[in-house]
């Protein structure tokens, strides 16, 4: 059980308004075609949850939280901090995209798959999660779903909350969201969170010896943004987080060798973009940095002992987003650039390596009378495996007032993974997956 005490000024109690009316169905979503759109208005099964949801829900992680979402199962290995996976409609790991404010989550190119037990969930303002395939918008990995976290608050004032609860779980988070001036907006957010935790591996019955001690968690984590308006059209903002996690795991015990149970895990990020919002049109460029810096090792050696392990990866990427109303809907269109670095040793890859790739898209929706038409393309060009194309469409038709029925077809693809491509019993040769959707529900 956790218990919790809040402190908030006067000005956060406006906050709780505004986060509660995202759970209205016409509340706008960006994930699903990269453009805003009513809730009611996508083909797509779509879940949001604000920060009022998590913080009703009192989870303590982001994997806390998406458990409870529809089709979709986490499996762990322990407690806090301990290594996840996601699972959606019952598709593979891998097979799911997951987005930090639109931008595809660093590290997930060396396994292929998003680990979000180590995200700090103090970040988490919104979540939108998309449940079906969305390559023809995103490219590779969206087979299952998309799940993006979004990190924008919008929440004026000063907010300090105090968690304590078992295992000596502490969680102490402080946030403010001031004005500078008329037309700039800072926000700070510093997090805490610490647990002793439970013995994650039961005694005996390996043949080896067990460790018999607790797997606990500490993390820290700092977040910070800047937000400018220049004029009624255009605004732009910088934004930079970073966390620093050690996560205990047990590991057996080998006479001589060095025990490997700890992971200590350096991440940031960093981002800035600038905003035209027009009466029809809408245009976005983003650019973004994020570098990781995974050890495991054993403590009485040290991370730079040679027993060690270490994971690191740079993600650089732009994205220009565009959207004209057109009719009674939307037409998008836009260009993604990726480049992901790792340094030897990296996933199991005994060189480092780079990847590229550069994706460009068009979507479109429109409402005529009782039927909603969307259609998407996309066309990747990567630096492994060439160009990759796919297409989805689908059809609504509200036969009753709150009631539709959808059709569904589109096509997806997964690319390997760079420890898949260059590892020790990695092939080079590999060519993504494909896969086809049909779908049809009420």
């Amino acid at each position: 059980m956790i218990k919790k005490a809040t402190l908030l000024t006067a000005f956060s109690v406006t906050a709780f308004s505004a986060w509660a009316q995202d759970t209205s169905p016409d509340t706008l979503v960006v994930t699903a075609n990269r453009f805003q759109q009513p809730r009611s208005a996508v083909l797509a099964p779509v879940t949001i949850v604000t920060r009022q949801d998590i913080e009703r829900w009192q989870s303590t992680s982001v994997n806390d939280v998406l458990r409870r979402l529809p089709g979709v199962d986490i499996a762990q290995s322990g407690g806090a901090g301990q290594n996840s996976s996601i699972f959606i409609r019952g598709t593979n790991s891998s097979h799911v995209l997951v987005l930090i404010d639109g931008v595809r989550l660093n590290l997930a190119g060396v396994s292929g798959s998003a680990d979000l037990s180590q995200f700090p969930v103090s970040l988490v303002q919104r979540i939108e999660y998309i449940r079906g395939p969305r390559s023809a918008i995103y490219g590779s990995d969206a087979i299952g779903g998309v799940v993006n976290i979004i990190t924008t608050r919008d929440n004026p004032g000063t907010e300090l909350t105090a968690g304590w609860g078992s295992n000596s779980y502490q969680n102490y988070d402080i946030s403010t969201q001031q004005q500078l001036g008329e037309n700039t907006r800072a926000t700070v957010i510093g997090d805490y969170k610490y647990t002793k935790g439970f013995d994650v591996v039961a005694k005996g019955g390996t043949g080896m010896q067990a460790q018999p001690d607790r797997d606990g968690f500490l993390s820290k984590t700092l977040y910070g943004a800047l937000e400018h308006t220049f004029s009624d059209r255009w605004s732009g903002f910088v934004r930079g987080y970073g966390y620093d996690n050690r996560t205990d795991y047990d590991a057996y015990y080998s006479p001589g060798s060095p025990l490997i149970d700890t992971r200590k895990l350096y991440s940031q990020s960093w981002d800035a973009g600038l905003r035209f919002n027009g009466e029809r049109i809408q245009s976005q460029l983003v650019s973004s940095y994020s570098h990781s810096k995974d050890y495991n090792y054993d403590p009485h050696y040290g991370r730079y002992d040679t027993s060690a392990t270490l994971d690191e990866m740079k993600q650089y990427n732009v994205q220009w987003t565009n959207s004209v109303v057109v009719g009674h809907g939307n037409v998008g269109a836009g260009v993604d650039w990726q480049k992901q670095t790792t340094t030897p040793g990296t996933g199991y890859v005994p060189e480092g390596y780079d990847q590229r790739n550069t994706g460009v898209y068009l979507t479109g929706l429109q409402q005529l009378g009782d039927f909603t038409l969307e259609a998407a393309a996309r066309s990747d060009d990567n630096s492994q495996f060439g160009r990759h194309g796919t297409w989805q469409t689908s059809a609504g038709w509200e036969f009753i007032e709150g009631y539709r029925f959808i059709a569904s077809y589109g096509t997806s693809y997964k690319a390997p993974n760079l420890g898949q491509l260059y590892g020790y019993y990695g092939n080079p040769n590999l060519n993504p997956e494909k896969s086809k959707t049909v779908g049809r529900r009420i």
